[in-house]
């Protein structure tokens, strides 16, 4: 049985695509004072980081130590905020926790826009996690591959790391063999971002901001970056990216994490369905060679579910370059704002589903080979294919296929993405 109608911010959806409107709203704590002409008359927030805990009563009330602990409650929905750890140059790393009024919950920390933890029930209520990730930040500084984290600014690969804008050449950071992956040596998924909890009347969530400074990996432009994580008691995980430059800059933004909606275990039992007519298949090094190839006939077919081991051993080039699937799916024929689907996976024992959707063009599909068990989190070793990855975005090699939608930013416009994460069940 399903257990999840959704609605976004206001806006009913029954599968079409729409697109987020954030809406002003305030506590009912506040409105509690309202109605007893015990307190002023509130004013809407102008926006979701003006909603903290310190505008809430009940969140000094129920503060512990305001130098380790923060929350903000209002019945089950709430956030609260802790110390993590530190980083070798002794900056604070800080863990918030976001949670529904259905059983979701989920960790963030400002260290790489990390979700290190994500609560989800199962067909019959019981909670589990369903992201790989580890318990402590040493382990995310140690060896990370990029689990739950922000990925910029250019997710995927770019060939030999170089590209050119208006005819100069730019040499970015290699750090997958030849080529630049998900945005060098020193990401977006790994540096420390500021960190806003937020709450409304029906969700909670936290703004992250960074400024990468012209010349970060090689990329230029000083580039501001806000991502907002929205968890909302319709049971999705709204995410929204917006970015700014000074100077012409590539910009591919997306979220990194990998699942497995069983907790544990293999994922190639997973039920998985994309709706991409085509892939862009790749060369060496994973470099899309510039066309697109159809999936019928193929092992990319995912347009009716599938198991994601079905086919993940057949005899088939493609598979052989990715050791499996590491490909982009085309989700859209034009670049626009509207959400689609970009996949959608049931597990058959939990009966857990995920629905991911989006307004980018196409989305990464990775099956987790390059696990191979000497990773372990959470008291899990993460084995060959233990989890996999739906990375919405846009082509990867963008810069330097001029056949490919533009990632190309510029001076006074603002980049913008929006990627859903929708829980729910089937019994």
């Amino acid at each position: 049985m399903t257990i999840l109608i959704s609605s976004r911010l206001g806006e009913t959806r029954q599968g079409q695509a729409v697109t987020l409107r954030p809406r002003k709203s305030f506590s009912v704590a506040m409105l509690l004072l309202l109605l007893s002409g015990c307190g002023p008359v509130p004013q809407p927030a102008a926006s979701p980081s003006a909603q903290t805990a310190a505008a809430t009563p009940a969140a000094s009330a129920a503060t512990t130590d305001p130098h380790t602990m923060k929350q903000n409650n209002h019945a089950a929905l709430s956030w609260q905020s802790k110390v993590f750890g530190q980083l070798p140059d002794g900056r604070e790393v800080t863990l918030v926790t976001l949670k529904n009024n259905h059983g979701v919950e989920l960790d963030v920390i400002n260290y790489g826009g990390i979700i290190t933890r994500l609560i989800t029930p199962d067909a019959t209520g019981k909670p589990g996690d369903i992201v790989l990730g580890y318990d402590n930040l040493s382990q995310y500084l140690d060896n990370n591959p990029y689990f739950g984290a922000i990925i910029g600014r250019f997710g995927n690969r770019i060939a030999k790391g170089q590209f050119a804008i208006d005819g100069k050449s730019y040499q970015l950071a290699t750090n997958d063999g030849d080529n630049h992956l998900h945005g060098g040596v020193q990401g977006f998924d790994k540096k420390l971002w500021q960190m806003q909890p937020f709450q409304q009347a029906d969700s909670v969530g936290v703004e992250l901001s960074y400024l990468s400074p012209d010349g970060e990996e090689g990329y230029p432009g000083n580039l501001q970056v806000k991502v907002i994580y929205t968890l909302t008691n319709n049971n999705e995980l709204q995410m929204q990216f917006q970015a700014t430059t000074d100077q012409t800059t590539p910009v591919n933004l997306t979220q990194h994490s990998y699942f497995n909606l069983a907790g544990a275990g293999s994922i190639l039992e997973h039920q998985l369905e994309i709706p991409a007519a085509q892939i862009t298949p790749v060369g060496a090094g994973l470099i899309p060679t510039g066309e697109l190839q159809a999936v019928a006939g193929t092992p990319f077919d995912f347009r009716t579910a599938k198991a994601i081991g079905r086919d993940i051993e057949v005899e088939d080039a493609q598979l052989k370059l990715g050791l499996g699937y590491d490909h982009n799916f085309v989700l859209k024929a034009t670049v626009d704002d509207s959400l689609v689907l970009a996949g959608r996976v049931l597990e058959p024992t939990s009966g857990r589903v995920l629905e991911v959707w989006t307004d980018e063009p196409a989305v990464q599909f990775y099956s987790g080979n390059f696990l191979d068990g000497s990773l372990t989190g959470k008291g899990v070793q993460y084995g060959h294919r233990s989890g996999f990855c739906l990375e919405p975005q846009h082509y990867p090699d963008t810069p330097n296929q001029s056949t490919f939608p533009s990632t190309l930013l510029k001076p006074g416009e603002t980049y913008s993405a929006q990627i859903v994460y929708r829980f729910s069940t089937k019994s």
